[in-house]
């Protein structure tokens, strides 16, 4: 029986090209390799380049969790070169991400204000970035995941910007890009050609795909870069869903170390919970990601600072350490 409640129609919309937007963030963001980035150094970045080292050398997991200000951070070379050293390979952002990555790759350009474009209810309705919603429906019919499906197809495109793509260099290099998307979290979900099965089949895919690259994390990494909630729960099931069949099967996935690389400052000990009455309790990375899932035998780390300074350190710290 359809619903009772009447639905909100979207064909009344006015969805205007991407050439009438201001964008907030231009091309020169983007840092070359070779480009001077913000100054940062931490005693446990060496240490954690030296264990994606071992990870690497063993053929276990290096997974990258990402919120999609670290593509607005300018790093986006940065990711695609640890990739391409094999620091890295899987990557899990939210949705998005992929609309940044998107949209550097196609106009150089993304991001657009808030504050600006509420006020006419003009905000995330571009009809250039709207094309993401065909290509995810061509993602689940194709039995894609969905930053699987969209890699290829910037990656096969003729964007004049898509050796920035992070998606289409992991399509190339063949590292998994998994989207974890909330419904109703991103613009793409304003428009009217967004269809929700497919948004959810080619997510949920990408979720399984997670879950595989999980089931290796015995002796890996795993690196949480700017996400507060994504990431933290993602992981969390994903997590449980392999250690289910691991203790089925007489293995373990206990022994790997994980880090967070975030801007919020945490007080006392991070191997140790907050107690409730305390806020920062609720930072999922903390309790998570440092304390909980690596509670029986592996370890963790909490990297403080800006992505843009923080992320080019990590990768000269793997570099500086490469055996």
């Amino acid at each position: 029986m359809p619903s009772r409640y009447p639905l909100f129609d979207r064909s009344r919309l006015s969805v205007l090209p991407l050439a009438e937007r201001t964008h907030d963030l231009q091309l020169q963001r983007w840092l070359a390799l070779d480009d001077e980035t913000p100054p940062f150094s931490h005693p446990h970045l060496d240490g954690i380049g030296a264990r994606l080292h071992k990870a690497q050398a063993a053929g276990a997991a290096r997974i990258l969790l990402m919120g999609a200000h670290v593509l607005r951070a300018g790093v986006n070379r940065h990711i695609i070169h640890l990739m391409e050293c094999g620091a890295l390979n899987h990557i899990a952002m939210n949705g998005a991400g992929v609309i940044h990555d998107y949209e550097i790759a196609r106009i150089g350009a993304t991001t657009e204000s808030v504050a600006r474009y509420i006020r006419s209810g003009q905000f995330g309705l571009w009809k250039e970035t709207g094309e993401l919603n065909d290509w995810i429906r061509d993602a689940s019919s194709q039995q894609q995941g969905l930053g699987e499906g969209i890699g290829q197809r910037i990656a096969e495109s003729d964007f004049p910007h898509r050796d920035l793509s992070v998606l289409a260099a992991a399509w190339r290099l063949g590292v998994p890009v998994t989207s974890h998307v909330g419904i109703g979290y991103d613009i793409l979900h304003e428009h009217p050609n967004c269809d929700g099965a497919a948004l959810g089949d080619a997510s949920y895919r990408d979720f399984l795909i997670f879950t595989k690259t999980v089931e290796s994390l015995e002796g890996g990494v795993l690196l949480s870069f700017g996400s507060a909630i994504m990431g933290p729960e993602v992981y969390l099931k994903a997590l449980a869903m392999a250690r289910n069949v691991a203790h089925q099967e007489g293995r373990i996935i206990r022994n790997f170390a994980t880090a967070v690389f975030d801007m919020v400052p945490i007080h006392g000990d991070i191997h140790k919970e907050l107690p409730k009455t305390d806020p920062g309790y609720y930072f999922r990375p903390h309790k998570t990601i440092l304390v909980r899932t690596v509670a029986d035998g592996g370890e963790s780390f909490y990297i403080c600072g800006d992505h843009r300074a923080t992320l080019p350190a990590l990768r000269r710290a793997y570099l500086a350490c490469k055996p």
